[in-house]
């Protein structure tokens, strides 16, 4: 098959597009002939070797987390999935910006999502989804999401709206009309935050949530009163020392159901900002390291 490798780690240089052995989906695993696959920060942080300590991996590997595609082989175990279903889903740490993938968890697909938006769900759903159910029921509540317009906080604000919440998103002001495209009530981000939440929300903020890790836990603690208020998924330096909730990303396939159901229902449609062809896998992994994306960054196959 043909995939995108990287043979040490280092800059975008070392990704090159060449011939890799078929991967096979081992029991509880399918594997799908992949449409197009999400680059998230996690996986240039991978192939730079700046997470090496905690999240290592065997090289030469093939970067990439999530993808769709249409299922070609099942693994033992596997029920509710037949080949020929088109499904987006989650695999390991690298994997999926190949021609063939194996997912560990997974859902199908919506026909109203493209391939390019589907594969953009995968980590950004459950990633959402994760750090939401942190802050218990949403309903009636107000919500603050701080990067609220990036592939995760995105998807948060509208699973969030989804689930009753009224939402406050933090944004460059660029994004402004974005998130209120998303049903979000913008505004901006860094000093002043607080009186400009207070402002738009009189009543108070119940709940908040971060997608960013810009620093701003405190401030987050100090708007909604109480630091088990307050999650992130992305301030793992300072989630432990102020008491917030940390929430991981997790292969979780009912997540992605729930996120697909809420796609089938027109309430949640991943953003996609970019899409690069594979032979540019180099300029998408640029791409995303240079961040403030609107959405997500995805590669077609």
């Amino acid at each position: 098959m043909r995939a995108v490798r990287f043979h040490e780690y280092g800059g975008v240089e070392t990704l090159v597009v060449e011939q890799a052995p078929d991967p096979h989906p081992g029991p509880g695993e399918i594997r799908i002939r992949v449409a197009a696959a999400g680059v998230n920060p996690v996986d240039w942080k991978v192939r730079s070797g700046a997470v090496r300590e905690v999240l290592p991996v065997d090289l030469p590997a093939i970067p990439g987390r999530d993808a769709v595609g249409v299922v070609d082989e099942t693994g033992a175990g596997v029920q509710g999935v037949s080949i020929g279903d088109r499904v987006f889903g989650l695999g390991g740490v690298t994997g999926a910006t190949a021609e063939l993938a194996v997912l560990s968890a997974w859902a199908h697909a919506p026909a109203t999502w493209t391939d390019e938006e589907a594969a953009g769900a995968g980590l950004a759903s459950v990633t959402a989804l994760g750090g939401l159910e942190a802050l218990g029921p949403l309903r009636g509540r107000t919500l603050l999401i701080e990067g609220a317009a990036g592939g995760v906080g995105s998807a948060a604000v509208e699973i969030a709206e989804a689930r009753g919440a009224t939402v406050i998103g933090t944004a460059s002001e660029r994004n402004h009309a974005f998130l209120t495209s998303l049903g979000a009530v913008p505004t901006t981000y860094g000093p002043g935050l607080a009186e400009r939440v207070a402002a738009l929300a009189p009543d108070g903020v119940g709940i908040a949530l971060d997608t960013a890790a810009s620093g701003s836990l405190a401030d987050l603690i100090a708007i909604v009163g109480d630091p088990a208020r307050v999650a992130t998924i992305a301030d793992h330096a300072n989630a432990q020392r102020l008491g917030v909730h940390l929430a991981n990303a997790e292969n979780d396939s009912a997540l992605l159901a729930e996120a697909g159901e809420l796609g089938r229902q027109g309430r949640y449609t991943p953003r996609v900002e970019r899409t690069y062809p594979l032979e540019q896998i180099a300029e998408a992994h640029a791409d995303a390291e240079r961040g403030h994306t609107r959405g997500k960054i995805v590669v077609t196959l």
